[in-house]
């Protein structure tokens, strides 16, 4: 048997829940585009902009949003073929098992299982801190040593663990999206957008983009050029949820004309929404002071500066009932995003423990509320611990990493297809392939390049583990490869891992000359060596066994 091989299409629509089935075409073009700039415009724009304006691109934050779209437009048209090549609703795991084989679909499966875990946390890390603007509204005030992690001078943050064991309660016992009430949440997401650009235009100071594209500082990433193609790579994060409208593909009455409408607009209105948005927010306010702590909640700063200042030079804000309004709709819309995060990543967890590349325990069923109660436990564990110790920086940029490195296996996978599955029915066809895929891996891969380097090296420990997961377990319990595999599969997944570790070194080398973070370096070089020693060792033990 061999690591390259795919599940059996028929399979995958028997494994299909009725529900799933012969979904009805009812989506037209207008339709598509709605639902994209629904899903896109979330948590991501409310959250990571402003730390990325302080510390990366200033007022250019809003260059760096038009990059992050042109990375999306190729990665997205790519999703397009991807998803409607698979006639059943799932994640680009499920589409790469039918396309690509065994050992690519662990590869995307574990990286949307970083994606969604870490994303889930620094949407919670920011909802603290908009809880914390909300409540100080009324005379509230949580001490910042229980809102911060120890590395930002707090001890723990409570807010944020707490809305993250709510959601994964209400998860464990069982959550059926309502239609009505994701429209409403929709709505006041896109209302919150509109209202903020609409009321702060008036408050916009010029002097505040003065200078426009601040000067780097000598370190690479912090301002200039180098800064704004480091904030694109950050706020990426701000259009997660684009690839909703591909997955809608066998619900599109006319797919071919409409799947690439639906993209394409969604996109185009959200990042001028996203420009207007970011560029009134660097008007109302300086640049500077989404630093600190604030700048997770960027809207409950530039909201309590639109106003005019008193005798004593203060801004005193011209809209109070505004601000804490927005603050409500967000922190209400923000639950629904973690809610729907945590859901995304146990249904990954859950599908590849059913293939057996997991243990059994994380597609367990709980008798009464019929859930996967073990894996959201697991991962209400693991996404607390993110939000409550791990800056709000260092989660933010994994999710970015996380999902470009996931659209540029999506682009790969669209080359591969054409080349392995010529003659399969797509509902939806890439344009101007190999172009598209190769600019779509070309740009999503220069913006994570310009990413910290000490985000690569969390992303390569992870994708070690991972390899470390399936080696020594995937595949020895794989449902689809019972009877084990050849040598020469071993030595391609060891070898990768082989590859990841001496990458893992190098970057770690890399990184130590410009950073003062002994640990992270030593961590790194202990990590490589022992997976060095591992790895090679499995594969003569196996190699000599067959």
């Amino acid at each position: 048997m061999s690591i390259w091989k795919r599940k059996p299409l028929n399979q995958l629509l028997d494994e299909a829940s009725e529900s799933e089935k012969g979904l009805k075409k009812t989506l037209s073009a207008t339709g598509l585009t709605a639902l994209g700039i629904g899903a896109i415009i979330g948590a991501g724009l409310f959250s990571i902009t402003g730390l990325a304006a302080a510390t990366n691109a200033g007022p250019a934050i809003t260059i760096s949003f038009l990059v992050a779209a042109v990375g999306c437009i190729f990665a997205g048209l790519c999703y397009a073929e991807f998803s409607s090549m698979i006639p059943v609703a799932g994640s680009a795991y499920t589409y790469s098992f039918a396309t690509m084989g065994e050992f690519i679909a662990w590869i995307i499966g574990w990286d949307l299982v970083l994606e969604y875990a870490v994303g889930a946390a620094t949407v919670s890390i920011s909802w603290s801190r908009y809880l914390g603007k909300f409540l100080g509204g009324y005379g509230i005030h949580i001490p910042d040593e229980f809102m911060l992690s120890p590395f930002e001078g707090g001890i723990i943050n409570i807010p944020a663990v707490f809305i993250v064991m709510l959601m994964s309660l209400i998860l464990m016992r069982g959550t059926k999206e309502s239609a009505f009430v994701n429209g409403i949440i929709v709505l006041l997401k896109v209302s919150v957008v509109l209202i903020f650009i609409a009321v702060g235009w008036q408050y916009i100071r010029p002097e505040n983009y003065d200078p426009y594209i601040p000067e780097n500082t000598g370190e690479f990433g912090a301002f200039g050029f180098s800064g704004i193609i480091r904030a694109a790579a950050i706020v990426f994060f701000a259009y997660i949820g684009f690839d909703a409208v591909s997955t809608a593909a066998q619900e599109a009455k006319n797919p071919k004309r409409d799947m690439p409408i639906g993209i394409l607009l969604s996109l185009g209105v959200c990042t001028l929404l996203y420009i207007l948005f970011a560029h009134v927010m660097t008007g109302v306010v300086n640049y500077t002071a989404f630093a600190g702590k604030d700048g997770i909640a960027p809207v409950a700063v530039a909201v309590e500066n639109m106003g005019h200042a008193n005798a004593a030079g203060v801004i005193v804000p011209a809209y109070p009932w505004l601000n804490n309004a927005i603050l409500l709709a967000i922190l209400a819309g923000y639950a629904s995003v973690i809610l729907v995060m945590l859901m995304g990543q146990s249904r990954v967890f859950f599908s590849m423990s059913k293939d057996g590349l997991m243990p059994k325990i994380f597609s367990e069923v709980h008798p009464k509320f019929r859930t996967p109660a073990k894996n959201n436990m697991l991962f209400m564990v693991l996404v607390s611990i993110f939000a409550a110790f791990i800056p709000a920086r260092v989660v933010g940029e994994m999710t970015s990493i996380g999902t470009l490195f996931a659209f540029i296996l999506v682009c790969i996978g669209v080359l591969i297809m054409r080349s392995k599955m010529p003659e399969a029915p797509r509902a939806f066809r890439t344009p101007l392939v190999p172009l598209v895929p190769i600019l779509g891996v070309g740009v999503c891969l220069f913006m994570m390049v310009f990413l910290p380097l000490d985000t690569w090296i969390r992303l390569i420990v992870w994708m070690m583990i991972g390899f470390d997961l399936y080696l020594f377990y995937g595949m020895k319990n794989s449902h689809l490869n019972p009877n084990g595999y050849k040598a020469g599969n071993y030595k391609m997944v060891a070898g990768s891992g082989i590859g990841m570790a001496l990458a893992l070194i190098a970057v770690a080398f890399v990184h130590h000359e410009g950073a003062d973070d002994i640990y992270l370096f030593y961590f790194s070089l202990i990590f490589a060596a022992i997976h060095l020693i591992g790895y090679a060792s499995s594969y003569m033990k196996k190699r000599a066994s067959i």
